[in-house]
Protein backbone atom coordinates (compact mmCIF):
# COMPACT_ATOMS: atom_id res chain seq x y z
CA UNK A 1 0.00 0.00 0.00
CA UNK A 2 1.12 3.33 -0.92
CA UNK A 3 1.17 6.74 0.89
CA UNK A 4 -2.41 7.41 2.17
CA UNK A 5 -2.91 11.39 0.45
CA UNK A 6 -6.15 13.36 1.50
CA UNK A 7 -6.81 16.47 -1.34
CA UNK A 8 -9.70 18.72 -0.15
CA UNK A 9 -11.32 21.14 -2.36
CA UNK A 10 -13.74 23.62 -0.45
CA UNK A 11 -16.20 26.62 -0.61
CA UNK A 12 -15.09 29.29 1.00
CA UNK A 13 -16.28 29.99 4.41
CA UNK A 14 -17.08 26.22 4.81
CA UNK A 15 -14.85 25.15 7.25
CA UNK A 16 -12.79 23.09 4.35
CA UNK A 17 -9.43 24.09 6.24
CA UNK A 18 -10.59 23.19 9.25
CA UNK A 19 -11.85 19.60 8.23
CA UNK A 20 -7.90 18.82 7.01
CA UNK A 21 -6.72 20.33 9.69
CA UNK A 22 -8.46 18.09 12.41
CA UNK A 23 -7.86 15.25 9.85
CA UNK A 24 -4.25 15.42 9.66
CA UNK A 25 -4.27 15.67 13.47
CA UNK A 26 -6.27 12.91 13.85
CA UNK A 27 -4.11 10.76 11.66
CA UNK A 28 -0.92 12.09 12.64
CA UNK A 29 -0.12 13.52 9.09
CA UNK A 30 1.40 16.52 7.91
CA UNK A 31 -1.14 19.59 6.48
CA UNK A 32 -0.39 21.41 2.91
CA UNK A 33 -2.31 24.62 2.29
CA UNK A 34 0.13 28.12 2.09
CA UNK A 35 2.96 25.49 3.12
CA UNK A 36 2.33 23.98 -0.30
CA UNK A 37 3.51 27.40 -1.78
CA UNK A 38 6.75 27.55 -0.06
CA UNK A 39 7.74 24.20 -0.95
CA UNK A 40 7.04 24.70 -4.20
CA UNK A 41 8.98 28.42 -4.42
CA UNK A 42 11.68 25.89 -3.18
CA UNK A 43 11.66 23.14 -5.67
CA UNK A 44 11.21 25.38 -8.45
CA UNK A 45 13.41 28.10 -8.02
CA UNK A 46 10.68 30.50 -8.09
CA UNK A 47 10.90 33.53 -5.64
CA UNK A 48 7.53 32.40 -3.02
CA UNK A 49 5.91 36.36 -4.07
CA UNK A 50 5.46 34.49 -7.17
CA UNK A 51 3.42 31.69 -6.15
CA UNK A 52 1.80 33.69 -3.24
CA UNK A 53 0.28 36.15 -6.40
CA UNK A 54 -0.85 33.36 -8.86
CA UNK A 55 -2.41 31.42 -5.65
CA UNK A 56 -5.37 29.70 -6.69
CA UNK A 57 -5.69 32.50 -9.74
CA UNK A 58 -6.13 31.11 -13.16
CA UNK A 59 -4.70 34.15 -15.07
CA UNK A 60 -1.94 36.99 -14.33
CA UNK A 61 -1.24 40.08 -16.74
CA UNK A 62 1.02 40.20 -19.41
CA UNK A 63 3.41 42.99 -17.91
CA UNK A 64 3.07 41.29 -14.46
CA UNK A 65 4.14 37.85 -16.29
CA UNK A 66 7.15 39.52 -18.07
CA UNK A 67 8.34 41.14 -14.78
CA UNK A 68 8.42 38.47 -12.68
CA UNK A 69 9.54 35.60 -15.10
CA UNK A 70 12.97 37.44 -14.03
CA UNK A 71 12.10 34.88 -11.04
CA UNK A 72 12.70 31.40 -13.15
CA UNK A 73 15.86 29.70 -12.87
CA UNK A 74 18.25 26.72 -14.51
CA UNK A 75 16.58 23.78 -13.37
CA UNK A 76 13.28 25.26 -15.00
CA UNK A 77 15.11 26.60 -18.12
CA UNK A 78 13.88 24.10 -20.98
CA UNK A 79 12.93 25.58 -24.62
CA UNK A 80 9.06 25.12 -23.70
CA UNK A 81 9.39 25.91 -20.15
CA UNK A 82 10.48 28.95 -21.27
CA UNK A 83 8.20 29.71 -23.85
CA UNK A 84 4.79 29.62 -21.14
CA UNK A 85 3.35 32.26 -19.35
CA UNK A 86 4.53 32.55 -15.72
CA UNK A 87 0.89 31.84 -14.22
CA UNK A 88 1.31 28.33 -16.33
CA UNK A 89 4.97 27.91 -14.74
CA UNK A 90 3.80 28.40 -11.38
CA UNK A 91 0.88 25.80 -11.79
CA UNK A 92 2.67 23.28 -13.03
CA UNK A 93 6.21 24.09 -10.66
CA UNK A 94 3.15 23.32 -7.94
CA UNK A 95 1.61 20.48 -9.76
CA UNK A 96 4.79 18.43 -9.43
CA UNK A 97 5.40 19.58 -5.92
CA UNK A 98 2.16 17.82 -5.29
CA UNK A 99 3.42 14.76 -6.85
CA UNK A 100 6.72 15.02 -5.07
CA UNK A 101 4.76 15.24 -2.11
CA UNK A 102 2.77 12.51 -2.15
CA UNK A 103 5.35 9.86 -3.31
CA UNK A 104 7.38 10.78 0.15
CA UNK A 105 4.71 11.15 2.66
CA UNK A 106 0.67 10.40 3.31
CA UNK A 107 -0.30 13.83 4.16
CA UNK A 108 -3.90 16.36 3.56
CA UNK A 109 -3.48 18.95 0.60
CA UNK A 110 -6.07 21.35 0.32
CA UNK A 111 -7.00 23.36 -2.59
CA UNK A 112 -4.37 23.63 -5.58
CA UNK A 113 -6.07 21.21 -7.63
CA UNK A 114 -4.33 18.42 -5.62
CA UNK A 115 -6.94 15.72 -6.59
CA UNK A 116 -6.02 16.58 -10.26
CA UNK A 117 -2.26 16.43 -9.56
CA UNK A 118 -2.97 12.97 -8.04
CA UNK A 119 -5.61 11.70 -10.14
CA UNK A 120 -3.35 8.55 -11.07
CA UNK A 121 -2.66 7.66 -7.76
CA UNK A 122 -4.90 5.14 -6.48
CA UNK A 123 -4.20 5.61 -2.60
CA UNK A 124 -5.39 9.47 -3.69
CA UNK A 125 -8.76 10.02 -1.33
CA UNK A 126 -10.72 13.57 -3.05
CA UNK A 127 -12.73 15.41 -0.96
CA UNK A 128 -15.14 18.54 -1.63
CA UNK A 129 -16.43 20.23 1.91
CA UNK A 130 -19.35 22.57 1.05
CA UNK A 131 -22.22 24.04 3.44
CA UNK A 132 -24.85 26.46 2.94
CA UNK A 133 -24.58 30.55 2.12
CA UNK A 134 -26.39 31.34 6.02
CA UNK A 135 -23.86 28.88 8.01
CA UNK A 136 -20.44 30.28 5.96
CA UNK A 137 -21.98 33.87 5.92
CA UNK A 138 -22.15 33.48 9.65
CA UNK A 139 -18.70 31.90 9.99
CA UNK A 140 -16.95 34.18 7.87
CA UNK A 141 -18.28 37.27 9.16
CA UNK A 142 -17.66 36.09 12.56
CA UNK A 143 -13.80 34.92 11.77
CA UNK A 144 -12.63 38.12 9.50
CA UNK A 145 -15.44 40.76 12.12
CA UNK A 146 -16.94 42.10 9.01
CA UNK A 147 -20.41 42.54 8.74
CA UNK A 148 -22.68 39.87 7.16
CA UNK A 149 -23.14 41.66 3.65
CA UNK A 150 -18.69 41.93 3.44
CA UNK A 151 -18.57 38.41 4.13
CA UNK A 152 -20.92 37.06 1.47
CA UNK A 153 -19.13 39.21 -1.08
CA UNK A 154 -15.68 37.38 0.32
CA UNK A 155 -17.29 34.38 -0.08
CA UNK A 156 -18.99 35.02 -3.48
CA UNK A 157 -15.34 36.45 -4.37
CA UNK A 158 -13.47 33.67 -3.51
CA UNK A 159 -15.93 30.87 -4.93
CA UNK A 160 -15.58 32.71 -8.10
CA UNK A 161 -11.90 32.60 -7.99
CA UNK A 162 -11.25 29.35 -6.55
CA UNK A 163 -13.62 27.73 -9.40
CA UNK A 164 -12.32 29.56 -12.06
CA UNK A 165 -8.93 28.49 -11.07
CA UNK A 166 -9.75 24.61 -11.02
CA UNK A 167 -11.70 24.94 -14.01
CA UNK A 168 -9.19 26.47 -15.79
CA UNK A 169 -6.55 24.27 -15.49
CA UNK A 170 -8.06 21.05 -15.20
CA UNK A 171 -11.56 21.21 -17.62
CA UNK A 172 -13.65 19.87 -14.70
CA UNK A 173 -16.51 21.18 -12.74
CA UNK A 174 -15.12 22.60 -9.27
CA UNK A 175 -17.96 21.25 -7.00
CA UNK A 176 -19.32 18.49 -9.12
CA UNK A 177 -19.75 15.63 -7.11
CA UNK A 178 -18.52 13.41 -10.16
CA UNK A 179 -14.83 15.35 -9.68
CA UNK A 180 -14.63 13.82 -6.06
CA UNK A 181 -14.63 10.63 -3.99
CA UNK A 182 -16.73 12.21 -1.48
CA UNK A 183 -18.74 15.79 -0.78
CA UNK A 184 -19.79 16.51 2.17
CA UNK A 185 -21.73 19.58 4.13
CA UNK A 186 -19.77 20.56 6.98
CA UNK A 187 -23.24 23.07 8.35
CA UNK A 188 -24.92 19.44 8.87
CA UNK A 189 -21.85 17.04 9.77
CA UNK A 190 -19.66 19.71 11.81
CA UNK A 191 -15.94 19.31 11.61
CA UNK A 192 -15.56 16.29 13.61
CA UNK A 193 -18.87 14.45 11.43
CA UNK A 194 -16.63 15.08 8.09
CA UNK A 195 -13.76 13.93 9.55
CA UNK A 196 -15.35 10.94 10.64
CA UNK A 197 -17.24 10.44 7.21
CA UNK A 198 -13.72 10.67 5.48
CA UNK A 199 -11.93 7.79 7.59
CA UNK A 200 -14.95 5.82 7.35
CA UNK A 201 -14.27 6.19 3.66
CA UNK A 202 -11.29 5.44 3.60
CA UNK A 203 -11.69 2.30 5.44
CA UNK A 204 -14.33 0.95 3.19
CA UNK A 205 -11.60 2.30 0.07
CA UNK A 206 -8.36 0.40 1.57
CA UNK A 207 -10.85 -3.10 2.08
CA UNK A 208 -11.69 -3.47 -1.88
Amino acid sequence: MGNKIYTIGREFGSGGKDVGEALAKRLGIKLYDKELLQRAAKDSGFCEEVFENHDERPTSSFLYSLVMDTYSINSYASAPFLDMPLNHKVFLAQFETIKKIASQESCVIVGRCADYALSDNPDCMNIFIHSDMENRIKMVSKRCNITENKAKDMIQKNDKQRSSYYNYYTSKSWGDSTSYHLTLDSGKLGIDGCVEMILKFREIMDSK
